[in-house]
């Protein structure tokens, strides 16, 4: 399937990780951590180990998010979730020159909230699509669902030729934010932010001339327990452990392995944290990941969206010409999951 076109969006109000450590101070919450919790909250936030300078957030009021219930969360992401998607999508259309009723399919991926029906309901409708445009949501797959999304897009489009469809990521990861003395809750909360990505793919050349292609995926449940969400008193609680780096580069190292690197002209990765892009980068020595740290400073971890962004950046880049080679995309995250695929002339 081809690229047409390839919007991102992120909520208007953007936060540094200064801005961030100041807010948190004086709630109530916060007050109540442990003084080891608290050192760990300011050294990630404020002495720029995380290699994040700002975070785009969504939800309103966001000095108070831990005063929220699990209910009013939700809402938030109920609320947020489809206008952010529904922006990403209108700038993806109005780039490859459709209007919503052009398009026969959308799928989007998230994980930060749940809503039922799912946010391609609101979306569809928001933009007024044709009733019989087919509608899938994806829910489940972390911080890696836009790869497997997209390989969603390439079967329906392979059964289905001369099918437009439309692939939104998007988290809401602020309707998600937890407080407690947890290591890895503390670093969550210092890691993500909000954001959206939208494309629009055929089974025609578009204007890119990019072809996806090579879809691959590795799946480890028996390392389910290191990063996933769990269900605590009703709200989205992250566990990440400190073995998660590792992990992801072991697996993409993994996937990559199945590759010919002389057909590999650069590699856009998912932005997991700095710590992570470190593991990765060691696996993928002859391959820097300049797009992943440009969107993990610039936006955090947009959990789904993130490796869209990278390509973005990519493709806003001067880079030179990929000659015949392909780029190489990878995500990964909760399951523990990693995906990748290729994307070339």
């Amino acid at each position: 399937m081809y690229l047409q076109a390839l919007a991102n969006r992120v909520p208007p109000t953007a936060y540094t990780q200064k801005e961030c450590w100041e807010m948190l101070q004086p709630t109530e919450p916060f007050k109540q951590l442990l003084p080891r919790s608290r050192y760990i909250l300011e050294k990630v936030l404020i002495s720029g180990a995380s290699g994040i300078e700002k975070r785009h957030l969504a939800v309103p009021d966001i000095q108070n998010v831990f005063k929220k219930d699990a209910g009013q969360l939700n809402r938030e992401f109920e609320r947020e979730a489809p206008l952010l998607a529904a922006d990403a999508l209108t700038d993806a259309l109005e780039q490859a020159s459709l209007k919503p009723d052009e398009l026969d399919a959308l799928i989007v991926c998230t994980c930060t909230g749940y809503i039922c029906p799912g946010i391609t309901s609101y979306v569809a409708e928001r933009l007024n699509m044709r009733r019989d445009t087919y509608l899938q949501d994806i829910v489940g797959l972390g911080c890696g669902a836009a790869v497997p999304t997209l390989r969603a897009a390439e079967g329906l489009i392979a059964a289905n030729p001369g099918m437009k469809v439309g692939v939104i990521a998007v988290e809401i990861c602020s309707a998600a934010f937890y407080l407690d003395d947890d290591p890895g809750v503390l670093v969550s909360l210092c890691l993500f932010g909000d954001g959206a990505s939208a494309s629009i793919w055929t089974d025609k050349p578009g204007p890119t001339g990019l072809q996806a292609r090579n879809f691959d995926t590795v799946h480890l449940p028996e390392d389910r327990e290191l990063l996933r969400f769990e269900n605590k008193d009703g709200k989205l609680r992250n566990k990440l452990h400190l073995s998660v780096p590792q992990k992801a580069g072991i697996a993409v190292e993994g996937l990559f392995r199945k590759q010919d690197p002389s057909q590999i002209a650069h590699v856009l990765s998912h932005a997991g944290g700095r710590d992570v892009l470190v593991a990765v980068a060691k696996k993928l020595k002859n391959y820097e990941l300049h797009e992943a740290e440009v969107v993990l400073a610039n936006y955090g971890n947009m959990s789904s969206p993130s490796v869209l962004f990278a390509l973005d950046e990519y493709l806003k880049g001067d880079n030179a010409p990929l000659d015949g080679k392909d780029l190489w995309l990878t995500s990964f995250g909760a399951g523990f999951a990693a995906h990748s695929f290729r994307l070339g002339l």
